[in-house]
């Protein structure tokens, strides 16, 4: 099964370097050169080292972001769980997902695997000092910077790993309950500065000229269709999200049996949490998971893309499942290889390729 995914992964990519990267290279396009604007963070690291932009560079970046998440989350799979031929099972359930590493690859080009990418990394450094959770509000305010979504896409799961990694295990003092009112408060205070503050301060044509004088190839102005993005307020992503619900909602059914053909993963998830010593850490495990798909139903009602809110749900599921496994507790029955339901379950989640950005596929 694992390598059957390196070759759909590897099919995946294929496909993807033949797509036109519009939103993408629009994004290592857009600076801060007519000042505080959102979706831009990238874009002015990028501008630093590169006065005109290639379309490769898209795949180079994404590319590269991709490979290191990877190797990451195989690094801390191997540190929670191991990597014998009992946690095997897992293992492909989970990195072989069509939610994870495939619909990462069929996404590559966008933000949402920086969420992923710095919420394993707070898997992985020490968890002891307050020093973690002023990384984790750091992490958080770069990825507000890179793209406001992560605030509800990524930082409850951020935050559910502080709590459970942190606070859980050490206890609140005075230092580290300030320490952490403040990053709250920090973080909340720039998602608002960016999202009523962040758009473009100036008229579309002179926007869109500045894209095109980053451009490395000006002659492909059909990359530069998603401009008015930056103009686009809350009210609009509102009603062009209500518009298309119509022909969205009859995806809803697929996205539930995706999620089903994951019920091995799901049983080992739920075996986890009651295997938990402390009461108090399962109900606080509870709360999170709760508070995280709370977050992702606030972004299916204001953006449209579907399959990938979907995906990321289920990725902050599968790192919140890391978190539950540093509290004390027993260990849980790990998935079965011998059985046929699981082996059943382990082939389809392996042969689906991946979900896609708006309707499932």
């Amino acid at each position: 099964m694992i390598a059957v995914n390196a070759a759909v992964i590897s099919g995946v990519f294929l496909h993807k370097i033949t797509l036109p990267p519009f939103v993408p290279y629009i994004h290592l396009l857009v600076d801060y050169h007519f000042g505080f604007i959102k979706r831009a963070l990238i874009g002015a690291l990028v501008s630093l080292f590169a006065a005109k932009v290639p379309v490769w560079l898209v795949f180079a970046i994404g590319g590269a972001a991709w490979l290191v998440t990877l190797a990451l989350f195989v690094l801390l799979f191997r540190r929670t769980f191991g990597l014998d031929d009992r946690q095997l099972p897992l293992f492909v359930l989970m990195a072989g997902s069509p939610f994870f590493f495939k619909n990462f690859m069929h996404t590559l080009g966008h933000f949402d695997i920086y969420g992923c990418l710095f919420a394993i990394i707070l898997l992985l450094i020490p968890a002891r000092s307050i020093l973690f959770v002023a990384g984790a509000a750091a992490a958080s305010l770069l990825l507000i910077l890179i793209h406001q979504i992560h605030f509800l896409m990524y930082l409850p799961t951020i935050a559910a790993i502080v709590m459970l990694r942190h606070y859980l295990i050490y206890g609140f003092n005075r230092q580290n309950t300030a320490v952490g009112i403040a990053a709250v408060a920090g973080v909340g205070a720039l998602f608002l500065a960016v999202q009523f503050y962040g758009s473009m301060p100036v008229p579309a044509d002179r926007f869109t000229e500045h894209l095109r004088s980053r451009m490395a190839d000006p002659s492909r102005p059909e990359l530069l269709s998603f401009a008015y993005i930056w103009y686009q307020g809350l009210a609009q992503e509102l009603h062009d999200t209500w518009a298309r619900m119509p022909s969205n909602l009859p995806g809803i059914p697929v996205f539930a049996l995706l999620i089903w053909l994951h019920m091995p993963l799901w049983r080992y998830f739920a075996d986890a949490v009651r295997a938990l010593s402390d009461e108090h850490h399962r109900r606080i495990v509870i709360a999170a998971i709760v508070a995280v798909s709370f977050g992702y139903l606030i972004i299916f009602a204001v953006v449209f893309d579907y399959s990938r809110w979907i995906s990321n749900w289920a990725v902050c599921m599968f790192l919140i499942l890391h978190a539950v496994k540093t509290l004390p507790g027993r260990d849980a029955a790990p998935v079965g290889a011998e059985d046929g339901r699981n082996q059943l379950f382990g082939w389809i989640v392996t042969l689906i390729p991946r979900v896609g950005i708006v309707r499932p596929f």
